[in-house]
């Protein structure tokens, strides 16, 4: 049966101050909810520029407290007048010296539902993040929003097949996976990997990057953003690799029951026989 879901995602460019790029943020969600969309996500840090490029203590002002800090209050009034559901991934601070990559999840009447911190920080030249953020430590949330069951997973993360599984053991039918990833290795496993992720655990995700360059370092953000469903088929066409854009799909989460029923991953699973995948 049929259960539709017109879900957003949200690509940019930095726009050189927080401000104009909360804005920019939230015309495009108005734009999204005018096209119908119930829900909507943001990329990776979407407030600020991308500044693991570098190690500068000056860029722990980018950090605010979760969900009590300015931008998620004010994504939760946002929230409240479009009627969306919406995935805010910022710098958290939680006390003095102690910072998450963290995604906020609102529901579409502005409730704070809760929020995930990235479990897999990098630390390799152009993502110097072990600098900034500590591994996220709130588990594999999924939260029940006003469209259904939604997960996060960050970056870095989707990289790692075991929280992909997580999510989907929870009951996830969406999984947002906001990024700030650039040209190089990565941009061919960029379409590869979501879709297989997608396939394994039969469900939605939509894979947001960040697009353009930006002052810190020389990173070329690839944007390329996208939905896949549960086969592993894009849902429309992926976004552009240089230009910000607003991408609005259609998601049948009638499809989730009819993959499991043909492809009965999850009852086939045989996690008597993993317990060498969790020993360090």
């Amino acid at each position: 049966m049929a259960n539709i879901v017109r879900a957003a995602l949200v690509q940019t460019k930095w726009t050189g101050d927080s401000e104009s790029m909360i804005e920019l943020h939230e015309k495009y969600a108005r734009s999204a909810a005018e096209q119908g969309a119930k829900v909507i996500g943001f990329q990776e840090v979407f407030n600020a520029p991308y500044f693991c490029q570098v190690q500068e203590a000056e860029h722990y002002r980018w950090a605010e407290a979760v969900p009590d800090g300015p931008t998620v209050r004010r994504m939760r009034e946002l929230a409240r007048e479009t009627g969306m559901v919406i995935v805010v991934p910022v710098y958290e601070v939680e006390q003095s010296g102690f910072y998450y990559n963290t995604a906020a999840v609102i529901d579409a009447d502005g409730s704070y539902l809760g929020k995930y911190r990235k479990h897999h920080i990098p630390q390799v030249k152009g993502f110097w993040e072990k600098y900034y953020f500590k591994p996220g430590n709130v588990g594999w949330p999924v939260f029940d929003t006003a469209v259904g069951r939604v997960g996060v997973y960050i970056c870095y993360d989707r990289h790692f097949p075991e929280g992909w599984r997580e999510l989907g053991l929870a009951g996830a039918q969406l999984v947002y996976n906001p990024s700030a990833t650039s040209r190089g290795l990565s941009a061919y496993l960029w379409q590869l990997e979501q879709p297989a992720a997608a396939v394994a655990n039969e469900y939605f995700i939509a894979a947001i990057n960040r697009v353009g360059t930006e002052e810190y370092g020389d990173n070329d953000f690839y944007g390329t953003s996208y939905f896949v469903d549960p086969r592993g088929q894009f849902v429309g066409d992926v976004a552009s690799d240089k230009e910000e854009e607003l991408i609005v799909r259609d998601l049948d989460f009638g499809l989730i029951d009819e993959v499991r029923q043909q492809w009965a991953f999850y009852r086939d699973r045989r996690p008597d026989a993993y317990e060498g995948l969790v020993r360090p």
